[in-house]
C-alpha cells in the first residue's frame, strides 16, 4: 500500500521509497522519511497530503505519496 491509500491519525511504517531519482531520494532522506522509519498522514488534501515525520510535518503530492510504500 502506499501513502495516497493510507487512513488519516494512524502510524505507519516506510517499507521502501519507490523512485528512480537520486535527488528525490535524497531529498525525502534529508526529511527523515527513509525505510523503517514512522510515518502519520494528518490529513488528505486534493494535491497531495500533510505528513508527519519525526517532529516536522510537510505538505507532500500526490506523485510523491504513491512513491512512498508503507
Amino acid at each position: 500500500m502506499n501513502l495516497k491509500n493510507a487512513e488519516e491519525g494512524k502510524e505507519y511504517i516506510i517499507k521502501e521509497i519507490l523512485t528512480d531519482d537520486e535527488e528525490l531520494d535524497a531529498f525525502l532522506f534529508s526529511l527523515g522519511c527513509y525505510s523503517g522509519e514512522s510515518i502519520t498522514v494528518v490529513s488528505h488534501l486534493k494535491g497531495g497530503c500533510i505528513v508527519s515525520i519525526k517532529d516536522g510535518r510537510y505538505n507532500i503530492d500526490n506523485q510523491l505519496a504513491e512513491a512512498i510504500i508503507i
